[in-house]
């Protein structure tokens, strides 16, 4: 049966349910969703089916697509005239980074034939009797579709969760009282889900999910993905994060913490700025979800329910044409001009600040260390100008405010204490600049100072460095020959996200006044030699890892990620926000017991191989019929492992008769992982001269006797049957770890190479749990194994009676 949401999907599909008609995307592809193999589960498709349904595609390759996915559209709105009716005009957005991505790739990456298709918001509200209109003309026109939101939803969505409790956690601010961020509001909560899934509504009528990528973008989209791969198992899915991620005991305060972690999983690659940012994130899945992470050929990956989660670093870059063509215009030289009169005909130099009006920019400690300068350093008062830009705040409350009034106060006090009548110590500009206003501040800005104390990427350094290398009109009027060598000095915060890739700047502590008024002092003092040096390093950096490198690097790796999506196998469990998708091998396949019991009945000489912790319960009684192992070497082991469990809190020892098990599985992941490293290196040394192993797996460090595992014990009860010439017809091997996988490697080979099983043998190879496995079968947990361990009993009690029966007529005819 096809669930509620694979029909409504083919109802909107075909138009149907009473909606509106899709919108035509010129060669409009319609999704393949019941014909796709693994869509619906349990649902397969013949080869022929297959085959049938690819003709009904187009008979040439389809044009690569993306389908970029934010919350605002790279287009700017205006309504023409006066009240409604007036149509609207629409313009490309030059300063967004969607558009910049699709320009850079297009221009330099050989991707000049990419379609690019937009779905987002738009900044302005839209009366409900122009939403077609404008959304045809958006489509037609710009490949953009448009998500109206009802204005109290939007301000919900977005001032309520996504500024007031997203974004400030993101940014290491807790919730300690209304007035730090705001407590949780799950009706903001649901506001943000809610949006999230009119994103997804609109995605689906443009996507066709076997050929398109798409690619979200930021934390306002962070559950998109999991309505995204709900409906289409295989989607090809990238997000990318542009905010910090910040460290598990930060994150793990949100109330829904999980639902967020489990939603990005559902995406195939996940990418950010910082190690720092993705190690976080993976120590947030590891410490609330247990999952691990491994390199995997130089790329970070996790395995989520048998699906590879990449894990993405890399910065954004800057879109170099733009900058250069900004450059380029002729008010910019009018402008850079105007300002070197201002400020270097009258031997003053200029210091830079470029910021958001908000409480992460750091605006008033930047001022503060600005004061300590000019407090500390006489000979600076009435050379050095600070001029401070201050962009509006994309966020709006009672936190902006104070940020500028605390601003403006401290402008005042510094221009009080240090101003001359022909000088001004500091510069205010909060009103709106035009870009080439800026660029031009750059271009005559003798030190850029970026001090956030907490920020994204922040792209204000690399504009600065492509600025102060200029152009021949710059250069001519900053009175430059042509073999003048460029110079830049930047201080930056330590804890933005271009600080790693900014190896020549003075990195600073925002909150060390001294230390930023001494970076700055140093930044001005520094001998033009090095400054030159500094400005080629950064240079070569910004200028060949611009935004293009950046998206291209992306969607490749995404393309690398997606390759074997049409070879796995999909199912998808869980509901709501905790939906996931099990990608598995196209063999692997639950276990019938009726199959399994009536392949039992037919065989007489059978091999039964079951695990025991987590498989089968643990108050079952054993008992053992091999030789008692001398296990002397405990005596060594244990008091070592004791002394490692008092110092770890929530690890446990386990005697397995024959082995001894270190588990931290309850303890801190990386402590545990930790402790578990060097205790493993302690154990090898005092246990050198046994006969053991020492092996460390998931969550556990093992002893055991050397040449003693599941898959030697398989191998050697194979060849000993084969000595005796009772080559077993029927072989049932259940395990549910690492440890079992050696047993259904020596299983499964046998089946296929050795003459040690009969030939037509019945081999059963089952794990526990749907999960990548070297086993055919699957059960889902233990009570299945139990059911089926009472089948086969019924099954040999029946043939036990019809056997002492038989034994006694024959006696009686002897």
């Amino acid at each position: 049966m096809v669930s509620r949401s694979y029909s409504n999907l083919l109802e909107l599909a075909s138009g149907g349910s009473g909606g509106e008609p899709l919108p035509s995307l010129g060669r409009r592809r319609i999704p393949r969703v019941v014909t796709a193999s693994g869509i619906v589960p349990d649902l397969d498709v013949s080869d022929d089916d297959a085959a049938s349904a690819a003709s009904d595609h187009s008979s040439h390759a389809p044009r690569e697509r993306v389908i970029i996915v934010a919350n605002q559209l790279p287009v700017r709105a205006a309504r023409r005239g006066e009240g409604a009716g007036g149509g609207w005009d629409f313009e490309w957005d030059e300063d967004s980074l969607l558009l910049q991505v699709r320009d850079s790739l297009r221009a330099h990456h050989g991707r000049a034939d990419v379609e690019f298709v937009y779905v987002g918001g738009l900044r302005d509200d839209v009366p409900p009797a122009d939403h077609d209109e404008v959304a045809h003309e958006l489509l037609e026109g710009f490949r953009c579709v448009p998500t109206f939101l009802p204005a109290d939803l939007r301000s919900r969505f977005y001032h309520g969760f996504c500024k007031q409790q997203l974004w400030p956690l993101f940014h290491y601010m807790l919730p300690l009282s209304p007035e730090l961020g705001g407590r949780f509001d799950r009706l903001l909560w649901q506001a943000y889900v809610s949006v999230n899934k009119i994103f997804a509504d609109k995605i689906l009528e443009v996507i066709s999910p076997d050929e398109d990528f798409v690619w979200v973008h930021d934390y306002h989209l962070m559950v998109l993905p999991t309505f995204l791969r709900k409906r289409f198992n295989r989607v090809k899915l990238g997000f990318f994060l542009h905010s910090p991620f910040p460290s598990s005991e930060i994150y793990k305060t949100l109330p829904v913490r999980e639902e967020l972690l489990r939603s990005l999983l559902n995406a195939d690659l996940i990418g950010f700025h910082t190690f720092d940012y993705a190690r976080h994130f993976l120590s947030c899945c590891s410490r609330m979800l247990g999952l691990k992470y491994e390199s995997q050929r130089g790329y970070i990956a996790l395995e989520y329910y048998g699906r590879t989660v990449t894990i993405k670093i890399l910065p954004v870059g800057v879109h170099l044409e733009q900058l250069q063509s900004v450059l380029n215009l002729p008010e910019t030289g009018v402008k850079v001009a105007e300002l070197l009169k201002q400020f270097y005909h009258r031997n003053r130099l200029l210091l830079l600040g470029v910021d958001d009006m908000d409480i992460f920019k750091g605006i008033s400690l930047k001022l503060l260390a600005f004061e300590q300068l000019l407090l500390q350093h006489p000979e600076w008062r009435g050379r050095v100008v600070l001029v401070q830009i201050a962009n509006p705040a994309r966020g709006k409350g009672k936190d902006v405010k104070e940020v500028q009034e605390e601003s403006d106060a401290m402008v005042k006090r510094i221009n009080d204490a240090f101003g001359q009548p022909d000088y001004q110590p500091v510069i205010l500009i909060d009103k709106p600049l035009q870009f080439y206003e800026r660029m031009a501040y750059y271009v005559v800005a003798e030190c850029c100072l970026v001090t956030a104390v907490r920020d994204g990427m922040n792209l204000i350094p690399y504009e600065y460095i492509i600025a102060r290398q200029g152009n021949e009109m710059i250069d001519r009027i900053l009175g430059l020959g042509p073999s003048s060598r460029k110079k830049s000095m930047l201080v930056v915060s330590e804890f933005i996200g271009c600080s790693p890739s900014l190896s020549g700047a003075i990195r600073v502590n925002p909150w060390n006044i001294d230390s930023v008024a001494d970076a700055m002092d140093s930044a001005l003092e520094m001998p033009e030699g090095e400054k030159v040096l500094r400005h080629e390093k950064h240079h070569r950096y910004v200028s060949t890892h611009d935004v293009g490198y950046w998206a291209n690097s992306f969607l490749q790796d995404l393309e690398r990620t997606c390759l074997d999506h049409n070879r796995r196998r999909c199912w998808g469990i869980g509901f709501g926000l905790k939906f996931r998708v099990v990608a598995l091998d196209p063999n692997f396949k639950k276990l019938a017991v009726e199959h399994l019991v009536s392949a039992y009945r037919r065989t007489t000489k059978r091999v039964i191989l079951l695990d025991y912790d987590g498989t089968l319960r643990r108050d079952a009684e054993w008992q053992t019929c091999v030789p008692v192992i001398d296990c002397s070497w405990k005596l060594i082991a244990e008091p070592v492992m004791k002394t490692y469990t008092e110092t770890t809190d929530g690890s446990t020892i386990e005697d397995k008769e024959t082995a001894i098990v270190w588990s931290y599985e309850d303890a801190d992941p990386d402590f545990g992982s930790c402790q578990a490293k060097e205790l493993h290196d302690h154990l090898e040394s005092v246990l050198s001269n046994e006969p053991v192993s020492v092996k460390a797996g998931l969550n556990h460090v093992e002893v055991k006797p050397q040449g003693v595992s599941k898959g030697l014990v398989a191998k050697r009860i194979l060849s000993t049957m084969q000595e005796r010439g009772d080559l077993p017809d029927f072989i049932l091997c259940v395990g549910d770890d690492r440890s079992d996988e050696d047993m259904f490697e020596v299983i499964t080979t046998a089946a296929a190479r050795g003459p040690s099983l009969h030939p037509e043998a019945e081999v059963f190879a089952c794990t526990v749990g749907r999960k990548p496995s070297k086993a055919k079968y699957y059960l889902d947990d233990p009570a299945d194994i139990v059911r089926l361990v009472q089948g086969l009993a019924s099954v040999s009690d029946d043939q036990a009676h019809d056997g002492d029966a038989a034994a006694a007529a024959d006696t009686i005819l002897r």
